[in-house]
């Protein structure tokens, strides 16, 4: 099986319908975020375990979307944000993160991928000003009752907050902040990873 068959079969795992010519482009990304790694230290994922590790668990949220205006917060270089966007071409993506060379990567991707539906944004979290998102997608980024109070000025009342993590938080559930409350969780296997994960979805009220 081609490293191509492989991703659209392992995507397909995922709840996700992938073209190969979107896999073939996928793959570019894994490809070019190795070259740039290596003189601007962009992540941390080996060149060998970007398929699972930034493509594959970033293609694992793709059902929890909704509404057509979705942030990144904290994208980094670009996951899950970018393979998001490539697979949901009618939605609109805002990537935000403080980093500059991390955000140079997510423009240049962006002109590589031809993704005419993604925005980045040099900018912190807290300073945001602009119309609230239908769903804030955040991976990793901070503990639940933190993650909240950072991606305040991305959220309206209606707005969803998908928080991705390793193991179920349960203590962090527990010290959500009201009017924050979880709405439903679940367990994700992403092919070739062996580690726990699971996707959260905050609401208020």
């Amino acid at each position: 099986m081609s490293p191509v068959e492989r991703l659209v079969a392992d995507a397909c795992a995922l709840g996700v319908s992938l073209k190969e010519d979107e896999a073939r482009r996928l793959l570019e990304l894994a490809g070019e975020l190795a070259l740039w790694n290596r003189r601007y230290n962009l992540t941390a994922i080996a060149p060998g375990a970007m398929v699972t590790h930034h493509l594959l668990d970033s293609l694992s949220v793709a059902p929890d979307l909704a509404g057509t205006r979705i942030a990144d917060a904290g994208t980094g270089a670009g996951f899950p944000g970018l393979p998001l966007a490539l697979v949901n071409p009618q939605r609109h993506f805002t990537l935000i993160d403080s980093t500059l060379k991390k955000i140079r990567f997510v423009e240049h991707a962006v002109a590589l991928l031809g993704l005419a539906n993604v925005t980045a944004l040099h900018a912190r979290l807290e300073s945001y000003r602009g119309a609230p998102f239908d769903t804030v997608v955040a991976r990793a980024l901070a503990p639940l009752p933190r993650l909240v109070q950072l991606l305040a000025p991305l959220c309206g009342p209606a707005t969803r907050v998908l928080a991705m993590k390793g193991r179920l938080p349960e203590a962090e559930i527990a010290a959500l902040p009201a009017p924050w409350r979880v709405s439903a969780t679940r367990t994700i296997t992403v092919p070739g990873l062996e580690a726990a994960r699971c996707v959260l979805t905050l609401v208020r009220g």
